[in-house]
């Protein structure tokens, strides 16, 4: 890390050096001009760049002769004003439609899951739609024709509430069905439009002119036309039975709008109803001196006014026990200890067992209901009756509970359900409970009731998961009422069978989605709301049980909503709103009020979008959301679409997870820890506490973190992120600055270098790039944009920044402006540049283009994102990789033992010293043997091409291979020498360099000065032929300045 700061401040310093005489003059003068390499777009960086020295005496009197660094792409994102520039450009060039209609490959569809429009974006929303558009930018490299479409959910309570919030209440009295849904739908495109800026202030691509929101006339035509498919095929239908139920927000809720809080507690009781007529099995245990009462427990008292029996297992044991503090009792034989312990028995007088029998023999059994006049059965229920808890029978109310529904269903029993809409007991429940709320007083007065009749056996506080209604936090009920069902089970083998032809990422969402499926009952899809897509379904006025709904009034309703909207379903009287061939008894039929499930709404998205608009396709290659979407969007599209099609509206399904604070609570503004995506993008008030880090800085975090888990965020972990930003910018920035003269292969004038004559270390740097590249690839197309991010800093950190590019120094600002050595590095820099920048590219945009649009030489394309994948770059093999790994490790090594001689001052910089090195193996002994240079600075280079040398790889003056560590401590002070094991194996030592440093270059060499036939006597041979090469190319002649005070180049 010491190494890339040591870097870094050498770049920005050398960048200091240059005066208004330095190499951007000499540029001027050559064929190619250096003034062509701000090429022709509107979209160049202004401002500072990263060359000028602002008319300052230059510290190293050689430094117009030196070629540093120069570009205006600047260090500095200033992404809070680059950016939104960066998204203009992109819409004057309509870069979306130029790439989805231009792409030479198939289409690509990531149907985009509608987020609710109802109020401001929080990091989720970040999270999910940045993912997509990593996705969408990398497929648009790959060559596909990308169509994203974003969505937006529009009907619904989570609206509607919002709407009433802000309304007074005699506005609310004097509200009407369709002024809410006037003002709903206001509300609603106000939000979308808000959010809409927001992503796209992300940087997400897509066709947002064209968005599609579930109010859309169209899509709700399609959404009828939905339903009516699954009705005709017999998939609908209308019945009466226990349903979720909000009394906060009166309506049906469906399983995806519960949630289930931490720390609920209920009432639970024990209650013992008295038997009226036993079985024959127990008969004889039973008499009016005697009775036997049937033991229960339920965490839901106020259910007992609709109790109509009590199940057993059959397969079961249960024991008739008797103690004199509670009587006979029928328990479950295994549940005998728990329920003495319940109810305070004494270990010395524990229950008397007085027979045991299977509760197949309880069957028959009859009992009267403590609080009514009812006689009721102990009949059979099924598996879920079990010894687990309670006492193994279990109180059974058909009009509040799913299992006990279907064991009503089973029986004929009466499906009572004596609860209002607003959770209060009706008439049915009797005159004592009525008006009594069910989760607050009334259930209190049950319990009491049950106290008084003698009922009760025991009372206590249970704490277990229980359901709220997810919008108004507050708990919901059981309830039985007439609603409108899509019977699950009609087509579950279809959907079952349509998730095995879908791909999961991950695979783990195959096991969720299946056991949702599973476990899935009737769907109940109709709602007590007016801000919906209606259920087009008529009533006998008289009756209100007879119903019209056929394939001709569905037609009718799918073509009116298509031209008028759903609004029309409340504006329009019956006699409109039916077809023809009933328009004559229109009188008869009022048309009904109830919605759809929102659910039911973007499940039918595949219809109403993917394959409704001609530039998508169906079914789509992708969807992305949270994992929370197994049980409600992904879901509600798979039962849709595999009932009206027979198979899965997707190909591919990626769940990511949720967004914690850094501490890993969940977000909430109670407790402080909500992070604003907009603040990290725009800044808050104080921009020294609360940075503008600009929305690529927001996405770089999306990409590093682990998304299939649940992530975390923070400012913490913004600023950490910033740096890794900052060390990729940086990187980028240095390689456009060393293109400032180069030109291309192709291009007229190219001075590049062809593959087969570059050295060593170039190819091995091609062949590294080539590798980066692949991996980069197939993360991304694998979608694992956390490998694809660590696998690109790497690169740039270890690869480029610490090795590459801190060699190539010594070649690109000291060497003759045409050398070999310095032009073959341009090569490999300029591969090295457009493959970081498309690499890039998907998850940092508007870094890429503003790179792109700085590239000193002739674009390839307009746009970064044109051109596709640089597959020409992923072709390199690897080169001398043993030889370079072990010159790297050799040079880690080195730069150890020559940290101490710099903690000493024995040296200052590493040109500063010498190395003596010892190699045991053989093998490397001769790998480096032929990477050891002329043993002076001299140019052409003899033993070597200049490039594949000990002496610039490892940037000291001279580099002593000796033939045992004897001869490095005659050499070397021991303090300055290697200790233990080293990772390269050899064993070093540092000394001061021999000899006189070269003003110029700052090498040192034993000869420099000797030599009365180089013009400048104070720098070496080498840098005599560059001062040369530098006059010929400007036809000036280099007068070397009077210096105060030296300023190290390299």
């Amino acid at each position: 890390m010491k190494l890339i700061a040591v870097a870094m401040i050498y770049y920005l310093s050398v960048l200091s050096l240059r005066g208004p005489q330095g190499a951007a003059r000499a540029f001027q003068h050559r064929n190619v001009p250096f003034a062509r390499r701000a090429a022709s777009t509107s979209l160049n960086a202004k401002g500072k760049g990263g060359g000028g020295g602002g008319g300052k005496k230059p510290k190293n009197p050689f430094a117009s002769t030196i070629f540093l660094p120069d570009t205006q792409f600047s260090q500095r994102a200033n992404a809070i004003k680059r950016e939104p520039e960066i998204q203009k450009y992109w819409s004057e060039i309509d870069i979306y439609k130029k790439l989805s209609e231009a792409a030479p490959k198939e289409r690509f569809i990531l149907h985009d899951g509608p987020p609710y429009a109802n109020g401001s974006l929080h990091c989720g929303h970040a999270l999910n739609k940045i993912l997509k558009d990593f996705i969408n930018r990398k497929q648009v490299l790959n060559g596909r024709q990308v169509h994203y479409i974003p969505g937006w959910d529009c009907h619904g309570l989570p609206i509607e509430l919002k709407v009433l919030q802000t309304m007074k209440s005699k506005e609310r009295q004097a509200l009407t069905p369709i002024t809410l849904r006037e003002k709903a739908a206001e509300f609603a495109k106000a939000t979308v439009e808000q959010q809409s800026e927001s992503f796209q202030r992300y940087g997400v691509f897509g066709d947002f002119d064209k968005p599609y929101m579930t109010l859309q006339p169209e899509f709700e035509a399609a959404q009828i036309r939905v339903f009516g498919e699954m009705f005709k095929k017999g998939f609908i239908f209308r019945g009466r039975k226990p349903v979720h139920w909000s009394p906060s927000s009166r309506t049906a809720l469906a399983e995806a709008e519960l949630e289930y809080p931490e720390g609920h507690i209920s009432k639970s009781i024990y209650v013992g109803f008295p038997i009226d007529a036993p079985s024959d099995a127990i008969k004889e245990f039973h008499s009016d001196g005697s009775p036997v009462k049937v033991a229960i427990w339920t965490t839901t008292p106020w259910t007992m006014p609709a109790n109509m029996a009590i199940a057993v297992n059959p397969e079961l044991s249960y024991s008739i026990v008797e103690n004199e503090k509670c009587g006979r009792l029928i328990v479950a034989t295994d549940l005998m200890g728990a329920l003495a312990g319940k109810l305070g028995l004494e270990e010395e007088t524990p229950f008397n067992v007085l027979c045991t029998v299977t509760g197949a023999d309880l069957v028959g059994t009859t009992y009267s209901h403590p609080l009514y006049d009812r006689i009721s059965p102990v009949l059979a229920g099924g598996d879920y009756i079990t010894t687990e808890s309670g006492t193994g029978l279990v109180h059974t109310a058909p009009g509040h509970g799913q299992e006990d529904y279907q064991t009503g269903l089973k029986n004929g029993l009466e499906l009572l359900s004596p609860v209002d809409d607003v959770g209060k007991f009706t008439i049915e429940a009797g005159e004592k409970f009525v008006g009594m709320s069910v989760l607050g007083d009334g259930n209190q007065a049950i319990i009491d009731a049950l106290t008084e009749a003698g009922a009760l056996l025991k009372v206590e506080d249970y704490g277990h998961k229980y359901p709220y209604d997810w919008r108004t936090k507050k708990p919901t009920i059981f309830r039985a009422t007439d609603q409108w069902f899509a019977s699950v089970e009609g087509f579950r083998e279809d959907a079952l069978k349509a998730v095995d032809q879908v791909q999961w990422v991950p695979e783990v969402g195959k096991n969720r989605i299946n056991s949702f499926v599973v476990g899935r009952g009737d769907w109940c899809i109709s709602r007590q709301r007016a801000w919906g897509v209606p259920i087009p379904v008529f009533y006998d006025r008289e009756t209100g049980n007879e119903v019209l709904l056929d394939d001709s009034t569905l037609d009718h309703i799918e073509k009116i909503f298509a031209e008028q909207g759903s609004d029309a379903w409340w504006k329009l009287d019956e006699k409109d709103l039916l077809p023809d061939k009933y328009k004559d008894e229109a009188d008869k039929w009022k048309k009904g009020t109830d919605t759809m499930d929102v659910w039911f709404d973007s499940g039918s998205s595949w219809a109403g979008v993917a394959s409704a608009r001609e530039e998508l396709g169906y079914p789509a290659d992708l969807y992305l959301e949270g994992s929370d979407q197994h049980r409600g969007w992904f879901q509600s599209s798979l039962l849709t679409s595999t009932a009206v099609n027979g198979h899965a509206p997707y190909k591919t399904v990626l769940t990511h997870g949720f967004v914690l604070d850094e501490k890993g609570f969940k977000m909430s503004k109670s407790l402080g820890n909500v992070i604003d995506p907009v603040q990290i993008i725009e800044g808050g008030n104080n921009k020294k506490l609360e940075p503008a880090y600009g929305a690529d800085v927001l996405r770089l975090w999306v990409a590093s973190v682990d998304y299939s888990g649940d992530v975390n965020i923070g400012p913490n972990i913004i600023k950490q992120t910033f740096e890794s930003y900052r060390k990729l910018r940086n990187t980028a920035r240095y390689l456009v600055g060393n293109l400032a003269d180069f030109v291309p292969e192709g291009q007229p004038n190219s001075n590049a270098i062809p593959y087969e004559d570059l050295p060593s270390l170039d190819k091995w740097m091609l062949g590294r790039l080539s590798a980066v590249m692949k991996e980069v690839d197939e993360a991304m197309d694998q979608y694992q944009f956390q490998r694809a991010v660590q696998e690109l800093v790497r690169f740039a950190s270890a690869d480029m920044s610490n090795f590459y590019l801190d060699v190539a120094k010594d070649r690109l600002y000291i060497s003759a402006i045409d050398d070999a050595r310095r032009r073959s590095c341009q090569t490999v820099i300029h591969a090295l540049l457009e493959g970081f920048t498309k690499a890039l590219a998907p998850i940092l945009p508007h870094m890429a283009e503003d790179i792109w649009q700085n590239l000193p030489y002739t674009k390839p394309t307009e746009s970064v994102f044109e051109g596709g994948w640089p597959e020409a770059l992923t072709k390199f093999e690897d080169f001398d990789t043993d030889q370079w790994d072990f010159v790297r490790s050799l040079r880690d090594d080195v730069n150890k033992v020559l940290e101490s001689a710099r903690t000493d001052k024995l040296v200052g910089a590493s040109l500063d010293a010498a190395a003596y090195v010892y190699i045991p193996d053989e093998d490397k002994r001769k790998m480096l043997q032929a990477l050891v240079g002329d043993e002076h600075l001299v140019v052409p280079a003899v033993k070597t091409n200049g490039v594949d040398e000990l002496r610039t790889v490892l940037m000291m003056s001279q580099v002593h291979l000796v033939d045992s560590p004897e001869a490095i401590s005659e050499a070397c002070d021991e303090k300055y020498m290697s200790v233990g094991e080293t990772t390269s194996g050899c064993v070093i030592g540092v000394t001061k360099a021999a000899g006189v440093k070269c003003e110029r270059c700052w090498f040192y060499d034993t000869t420099l000065g000797e030599d009365d036939s180089l013009a400048h006597s104070d720098v070496c041979q080498r840098c005599n032929h560059a001062i040369e090469a530098w006059e010929e190319a400007t036809g000036e002649t280099f007068s070397k300045p009077v210096v105060e005070e030296e300023q190290p180049v390299a």
